[in-house]
């Protein structure tokens, strides 16, 4: 990846019917054709949750994806950016 000292990483939970649709498949199939690290999970209350490292234009195209693909199942988006730490060598699904 670039230089890490400009990369950040996002935390994010989508709310809505994002369970059951390939959301989190469709989010590692974006995210392997970018420069981000991370993962993608259900969480038990029926949100997704999506963290992921990459430059701000990276995670942005990222977003802007997701958003593109699987909109019409998001009812919102919480986000929470904070400096990357480096700790993902890939973008997985986590059961």
């Amino acid at each position: 990846m670039a230089d890490s000292s400009k990369n950040e990483l996002r935390e994010l939970h989508y709310s809505g019917h994002v369970q059951g649709v390939f959301f989190r498949a469709t989010a590692r199939n974006i995210a392997s054709g970018l420069a981000v690290t991370g993962y993608v999970a259900n969480l038990p209350d029926g949100r997704v949750k999506l963290v992921a490292e990459g430059t701000p234009a990276e995670l942005d195209l990222l977003e802007r994806s997701i958003s593109q693909e699987k909109g019409q199942n998001i009812q919102d988006v919480t986000r929470d950016t904070r400096p990357a730490t480096g700790q993902f060598d890939g973008f997985e699904i986590r059961y």
